[in-house]
C-alpha cells in the first residue's frame, strides 16, 4: 500500500472530515518533530507513515463495535501513538492510553492537547500493573508484550463482551498456538491490510 493509497483508503473507509484530517496532519507534524529527540518509530517506516502506522492502526476499527457514547478503548503501550491516538482522532471512543516511559507520556500528552482530543482521550503514565481496573469495551496493543503475558496483565479490564484487537505481525498464528486451548478459542486471525504477511488477533471475552 502506497502513501497515496493509504490516504485514499482512509477517506473512503471513514469519510474523514476536514477537521479530522487536520488533526491527523497535526499529529504527523508533531511526531516527525519529536523524532528528532527520541526514537518513536523506525526511520525506515517514517517514509511510509500513512500506510505503516496510520492505516495500520485505523484498520482495527473494522473489527471493533460501532462506538457509542461512553464506550471505552484501552490501548496498552501506546508509545508513539499507535493505535491510541489514531482511534481517538477518528472516533468518539473514550481512549485510555497506557504508557510507562516518561518521555513518551510527555509526547502523547502534548499530542492530546494539540489535536484537541482531550475531551475523550487521556494518557495514563504508569505500568499497567499499577492501573486501577475498569471495564473496557475494546482492548488493543500493538507492541506491548508477548500474547500470554499481555492477556494475563490486562484480563482484569475485560468483560464477556470486550473485544481484543492485537496486531501481532508475522507471529500472530505462532503466538496464538502458544496459548492454552481455552484462550485459543477466544481469538481468530485476520489479515492486515498493510502487510499481507501480518496478522491481527481478534478476540472476545
Amino acid at each position: 500500500m502506497t502513501e497515496e493509497e493509504a490516504q485514499a483508503w482512509l477517506h473512503a473507509e471513514y469519510d474523514v472530515s476536514r477537521e479530522t484530517w487536520q488533526r491527523l496532519e497535526t499529529f504527523i507534524a508533531l511526531l516527525r518533530d519529536e523524532m528528532q529527540r527520541q526514537n518513536l518509530i523506525s526511520q525506515a517506516s517514517a517514509d511510509s507513515l500513512w500506510a505503516r502506522h496510520i492505516v495500520d492502526s485505523a484498520q482495527l476499527l473494522r473489527y471493533a463495535p460501532a462506538p457509542e457514547t461512553g464506550q471505552t478503548w484501552l490501548d496498552l503501550g501506546t508509545g508513539a501513538g499507535f493505535p491510541g491516538i489514531i482511534i481517538a482522532i477518528l472516533t468518539p471512543y473514550h481512549v485510555h492510553m497506557v504508557e510507562s516511559r516518561k518521555r513518551r507520556v510527555e509526547f502523547l500528552s502534548h499530542v492530546v492537547d494539540q489535536t484537541g482530543i482531550g475531551d475523550h482521550a487521556n494518557v495514563i503514565g504508569d505500568r499497567l500493573e499499577n492501573v486501577e481496573s475498569f471495564p473496557a469495551d475494546v482492548i488493543s496493543a500493538r507492541a506491548f508484550a508477548p500474547l500470554e503475558r499481555l492477556i494475563a496483565l490486562s484480563h482484569r479490564f475485560s468483560t464477556e463482551n470486550t473485544v481484543w484487537l492485537l496486531p501481532k505481525g508475522k507471529n500472530a498464528v505462532r503466538e496464538l498456538k502458544g496459548l492454552s486451548p481455552k484462550r485459543q478459542k477466544m481469538f481468530h486471525v485476520e489479515h492486515s491490510l498493510t502487510d499481507p504477511n501480518a496478522g491481527i488477533l481478534v478476540g472476545k471475552g
